[in-house]
């Protein structure tokens, strides 16, 4: 969407330096943007590429305003004006209400007539799907399932009967929502299946990931509280709680029952076991593996630094001798100990 300069800064609260009638139609790097894109810079090992950029126009800290003869756009987090510039040169065409003919609605579902539903989806009984809500093509949307306004459900998605999804979340395609979680009780060597009774409950303003699963709760519910981003691939187990404001990125495994507290970010590939707490305001680095509850808010690193492979031997060798090595250790100080007090 063409927009001047003035409206732009106007828009993400940013003030304006420069002349505000040129007009942008998209956000591009340093490196590559033209004269009507608008670039950003939020990290100094790449402010070189102001002397350099074609941009339009350059969002920036007051810090680096001097820097370049460009107009600017300054503001005190660059890169949180520039998702917002973004959202605004790239907005998603809003999507054109009705029901695609091959679309199968079940008796008692309810859908807003300002919503979209496309090909071959399902919207299974009781459900509902709110106002200007798309539901993509292959789709299915379980029984008693609640989808509120403005929701982007991308082809392919399940929701299972009962899940909830909150106010113009956003869930990628494969996804899958209120499947059992992970249930099973041992009885003369054999499996029983429990049954999983709960729900997913997802707040509004979330993202989930593509192919990301969120297992509905054994008894209580799975909860994914209010603007929540789950990158892709990502395994919630059932009963989790993730709190508001939290970021995971990809391939993160949560085990059920595990409670992760407000404006968390974990990195990707981190694993946490269940039925433990991590509290508001953590890090937990990628490649981590958190077995039990951390105490106190702060960033944590689980994962041994990359070494070539015959490093790597050579401390795996190590590592393996460091009990013995410490109970070497531990009679040498006691033998030195004895000493000393002989001595006296």
């Amino acid at each position: 969407m063409p927009i001047t300069l003035a409206e732009l800064a106007a828009r993400i609260d940013a003030k304006l330096e420069g002349e505000g009638d040129i007009v942008v139609r998209r956000v591009g790097t340093l490196e590559r943007a033209g004269p009507d894109a608008v670039a950003f810079l939020s990290q100094a090992r790449f402010r070189p590429f102001l002397k350099t950029t074609q941009a339009g126009a350059v969002i920036l800290a007051a810090a680096d305003a001097a820097a370049t003869t460009r107009p600017k756009l300054v503001h005190p987090n660059p890169y949180a004006a520039y998702a917002r510039a973004a959202s605004l040169l790239h907005a998603d065409a809003p999507p054109a209400p009705g029901i695609d003919p091959t679309a199968r609605i079940a008796a008692g579902a309810v859908v807003d007539a300002a919503a979209s539903v496309g090909a071959y989806a399902v919207i299974a009984a009781r459900a509902f799907v709110g106002p200007r809500a798309l539901i993509g093509s292959h789709v299915h949307v379980g029984e008693d399932a609640t989808i509120a306004e403005d929701v982007r459900l991308h082809p392919h998605v399940t929701i299972y009967p009962r899940s909830i999804v909150g106010a113009r979340t956003v869930v990628h395609a494969g996804a899958v929502l209120g499947a059992d979680g992970f249930g099973m009780a041992e009885e003369n060597g054999r499996w029983l299946r429990i049954p999983q009774i709960g729900r997913v409950v997802v707040g509004a303003d979330c993202e989930i990931g593509a192919n990301t699963t969120i297992d509905r709760g054994a008894i209580d519910d799975t909860v994914i509280e209010d603007d929540v981003k789950l990158d892709n691939q990502i395994q919630v187990g059932h009963n989790c709680r993730i709190g508001a404001h939290s970021a995971i990125a990809g391939c993160v495994g949560i085990a059920g029952s595990a409670v992760i507290g407000r404006n968390v970010r974990i990195g990707g590939a981190a694993m946490i076991a269940g039925h433990l707490t991590i509290p508001d305001n953590t890090v937990i680095a990628g490649g981590a593996i958190v077995i039990s509850s951390i105490k106190a808010s702060g960033a944590y690193s689980g994962s041994f630094p990359l070494l070539t492979h015959q490093r790597w031997r050579h401390v795996a060798v190590e590592l393996r001798r460091l009990r013995e090595l410490a109970a070497r250790v531990a009679a040498l100080e006691q033998a030195l100990r004895e000493q000393e007090g002989g001595d006296t």
